[in-house]
């Protein structure tokens, strides 16, 4: 078998044991890496900042992945790739194979014949999986680190325990990561719907919302259409002109400040938007409810 590869079948056929090849930390500041690729899985765990990972798997298999903080990637054996970091990112790397396994402790096979997320992340070959960490894998992988560091690079038998607990905490988060998919989109949406009512007096990007839910902006274009229907932007307009009726209505603010209100721009948009949304301008929306409301007082 290929020794550096988690995705190889033939961990499932015959007993082998972890073995690290490489690991750092390492803070990069505004740095492109040159395309590589070497014999081993590689672990790529952002501590702060951000950065991006270009891969290219041949056959026209190509990806860009934005990584933050609290997030990492378990890019295959052999898959060329680069890092690029426009500003500044914190990084923890870790390389690892697998050997021919030998003592007491239970080989790859051994452990996923008791756990089946692992067997199913094995038998499921891909380039790279990108995860979002709730500290598991961040603890396991410094304990990894310390460890190795104490014993000279060779942690023996417990560096071989955290690799494979690290493996199937890994190989949950895929697990849950593909089975609770929607559940997780619909918390970034209703994340990002609670900051777009929170914020919508002011002026707001998508670069902005996305930051506040810590997902790529095209990420996060793409779930908040999905389960809404509509852009993050065309959802903060409807939030806004939901609000500028609000206002119109219970409230004696001059038509002319409504716009600085709900956050809509110049005076001039706000009217042609308002238009376009409620089918006539804010004078008559506002002359339109007085007069109905009057009616009503009459009777």
């Amino acid at each position: 078998m290929a020794n550096g590869s988690i995705f190889d079948s033939d961990l499932l056929k015959a007993d082998y044991s972890p073995s690290i090849f490489a690991y750092y930390f390492r803070q990069w500041e505004g740095f492109r890496m040159a395309f590589h690729q070497h014999d081993s899985t590689e672990i790529m765990y952002v501590i702060q900042g951000d950065c991006i990972v270009e891969w290219d798997g041949g056959a026209g298999r190509q990806g860009t992945i934005k990584l933050t903080k609290g997030e990492f990637i378990l890019l295959d054996a052999n898959v060329p790739h680069r890092l690029i970091v426009d500003q500044t990112c914190r990084m923890l790397n870790v390389e690892f194979g697998f050997v021919e396994h030998s003592g007491g402790f239970p080989s790859i096979k051994q452990i996923a014949d008791e756990e089946d997320s692992l067997r199913a992340m094995v038998e499921a070959p891909v380039s790279y999986l990108k995860l979002q960490d709730p500290d598991e894998v961040y603890h396991s992988l410094k304990s990894l680190v310390l460890e190795l560091d104490k014993r000279g690079g060779d942690g023996g038998i417990v560096d071989r325990l955290i690799l494979s607990q690290l493996f199937i905490r890994i190989s949950r988060l895929r697990a849950d990561s593909q089975k609770n998919g929607w559940q997780q989109a619909d918390h970034y949406v209703k994340q990002s719907i609670d900051f777009l009512h929170q914020n919508y007096d002011r002026n707001i990007l998508v670069q902005e919302v996305a930051s506040y839910v810590n997902l790529h902006p095209g990420y996060l274009q793409r779930i908040f259409k999905g389960q809404t229907g509509q852009t993050l932007m065309e959802y903060l307009t409807v939030v806004r002109m939901e609000k500028a009726k609000m206002l119109l209505l219970h409230t004696d603010i001059p038509v002319t400040d409504i716009s600085d209100y709900v956050g809509a721009g110049s005076r001039q948009y706000f009217h042609a938007l308002f238009k376009k949304h409620v089918g006539m301008t804010p004078i008559a929306f506002r002359n339109t409810m007085n007069t109905h409301h009057y009616s009503e007082i009459k009777k």
